[in-house]
């Protein structure tokens, strides 16, 4: 661990995931948004696995989740955002695509929070943005954010942002992440990669690096 004015600064990704100060982001990991990806099964599968190596090694564990407002009460960026991802020429023709009581709004069967984890509703790309997260990491002592999820380029990269943006640590594990465009999804990598403040990584080496940082 690198040091100065007392502080321990990471150089490996074993060095910022201690278990206790690390938490996982699930980001929309949900039935409606899960069915339009492509390789949805690989990534589920991939998640899983994530999720698994967090619960055994004590990971705080938080799942995102995207609702919409009923359309009377979204805002003009809002109706503007979903008539384009609706591909309507009218506000007066989008209606709202994930209520927060409708099955397909609701996180995969597969990856079911337990009772010692949390579902965290946004309708904001950035998982930070307009909600309790940030509150609840830094009350729990958290320097180091997990992401994992879909979509790469739409949610992810935002909130990967916001979280360093924040002071967290963002560590991003590459291949549990979907991604409706697979070129905009490696544009979002190389960025990250780019910018420099975020640990890429595997299921593989992250499920590795928690185990080291638990001894």
């Amino acid at each position: 661990m690198d040091e100065r004015y007392g502080l321990g600064v990471p150089r490996t990704l074993a060095e910022a995931c201690d278990p206790k100060r690390t938490a996982l982001l699930v980001y929309d990991m949900q039935v409606g948004v899960l069915a339009q990806i492509g390789d949805g099964e690989r990534v589920l599968g991939k998640v899983a696995e994530v999720v698994a190596a967090a619960r055994a090694a004590g990971v705080r564990t938080f799942f995102l989740r995207h609702v919409t407002l009923p359309t009377e009460l979204m805002g003009a960026s809002q109706l503007r955002m979903w008539r384009a991802w609706q591909r309507v020429e009218r506000a007066a023709d989008v209606v709202s695509p994930f209520p927060p009581d409708a099955e397909h709004t609701s996180i995969v069967p597969e990856l079911r929070p337990t009772a010692a984890e949390a579902v965290v509703d946004k309708i904001t790309m950035s998982a930070f943005e307009g909600t309790w997260l940030d509150i609840a990491l830094r009350d729990c002592g958290i320097t180091t954010v997990a992401v994992v999820g879909v979509a790469l380029e739409i949610g992810i990269e935002p909130t990967v942002r916001h979280a360093a943006d924040l002071g967290y640590v963002p560590v991003l594990v590459t291949d549990a992440c979907g991604a409706g465009d697979r070129r905009a999804a490696e544009r979002s990598v190389e960025a990250l990669r780019f910018a420099g403040d975020t640990l890429l990584t595997t299921a593989d080496e992250f499920r590795a690096a928690l185990s080291v940082s638990g001894t």
